[in-house]
């Protein structure tokens, strides 16, 4: 082997290592998120919200209803949207061995803010959400005492809307507890001894694990 054929080698093999270990940012996820991530953004429509982002520019962008959305947050590891005027949409850059995974976290006003986590492969193709979060049941938000009124507990609150948040540096991620929101004072004051305000999880690497 020639010396100038072994130093093309190296530098190509070097190159190659060098994208292999070029991150992600949520940027670049921003922009190759497929349209069933953000049905109502089109390509060029992020775009332009970046552009605008980046500007310090706060215009709001149309989307496909006619409303507006905006980014209201962005650094290297997440960024967050608000899609129209009663939801919004945070994506997070998370570590997973010498890869990334995306958490995208939707939030709905209904009528307060609930939220869904689903946790994707770097590069969209994989749903990984099975194993990486379980999303807790009622009883995973139930104090001591409430694990004695269970069935009480059951009868009063018809379901539970839960607000999620990520801190991609740390990897915590908080749920709040947002039934008061919806349900009246007295009845609230019935089950609030029962029920927890917030449950916490930490990312692990390759899934949220409950914060003890």
């Amino acid at each position: 082997m020639t010396l100038r054929l072994l130093s093309s080698l190296i530098l190509c093999l070097a190159i190659a290592v060098n994208a292999n270990a070029q991150q992600l940012t949520a940027t670049d996820v921003f922009k190759s998120a497929p349209a069933r991530i953000f049905p109502l953004l089109e390509n060029n429509t992020r775009l332009d919200m970046l552009d605008y982002f980046n500007s310090n520019m706060p215009n709001n962008t149309q989307n496909r209803l006619n409303g507006k959305s905006n980014i209201t947050a962005l650094s290297d590891d997440a960024i967050t949207i608000k899609l129209s005027e009663a939801s919004s949409c945070q994506l997070a850059l998370l570590p997973a061995g010498n890869s990334q995974v995306i958490a995208v976290i939707t939030t709905v006003a209904t009528p307060a803010p609930d939220s869904k986590l689903t946790v994707y492969s770097g590069d969209w193709t994989q749903n990984l959400t099975a194993p990486a979060f379980r999303k807790p049941a009622l009883r995973d938000w139930l104090t001591d005492e409430g694990r004695k009124h269970q069935s009480d507990v059951e009868m009063t609150v018809p379901f539970l809307l839960i607000e999620y948040s990520l801190d991609p540096s740390s990897g915590l991620l908080t749920l709040t507890n947002n039934t008061h929101r919806f349900l009246s004072e007295e009845v609230y004051e019935m089950v609030e001894p029962y029920l927890l305000k917030s449950i916490q999880y930490r990312w692990n690497g390759k899934r949220f694990d409950p914060v003890k």
